[in-house]
């Protein structure tokens, strides 16, 4: 969780996503730019039209739970192409590539022990007006990026310094 002092800002995130790949690019920018003063929250929304995006969501929150959600994050949006390809055993691969426990990845997939976490941002993304990714929600304010990225970080920018 995250420390409701600090400026937030909820990157709403497919993880199979060629836009939310590009992305990472304003996420670290802004995170170099405000440092500890800044709170990132990954919002998961995967989309039906990536087959193992829902899976990725589900191993990413594991990789949070053991604390290298990022790391994971950033990963599996290196390796698009190989999670298309190879689904699941791919996403356990990554995991013990960036310092996650594999094989309790592995179990999480099977168990569904993260189905309600994923289940709940898909749900409260829907509810405040996501339709797709990258979306990004910043000082109570929607941008959506699945359009075009052009601009947005200066206006996360902006909102974040009031």
């Amino acid at each position: 969780m995250s420390d409701s002092s600090l400026p937030r800002v909820e990157f709403w995130c497919d993880l199979l996503c060629p836009d939310c790949r590009t992305a990472l690019d304003d996420v670290r920018a802004l995170r170099e730019r405000f440092g500890d003063a800044l709170t990132v929250e990954l919002r998961h929304f995967p989309l039906e039209k990536h087959k193992y995006a829902y899976p990725a969501a589900e191993a990413a929150a594991e990789a949070f739970e053991q604390g290298r959600g990022w790391e994971f994050v950033e990963a599996v949006l290196e390796r698009l192409a190989d999670v298309e390809r190879g689904g699941a055993p791919v996403l356990v691969e990554i995991a013990g590539a960036v310092g996650v426990d594999a094989d309790e990845v592995d179990t999480a997939l099977v168990d569904g022990r993260h189905m309600l976490w994923v289940d709940s941002d898909v749900a409260e993304g829907r509810a405040i007006g996501v339709k797709g990714t990258p979306t990004y929600v910043v000082a109570g304010k929607r941008l959506d990026g699945g359009q075009s990225q052009e601009g947005l970080r200066e206006r996360i920018v902006e909102l974040l310094n009031g």
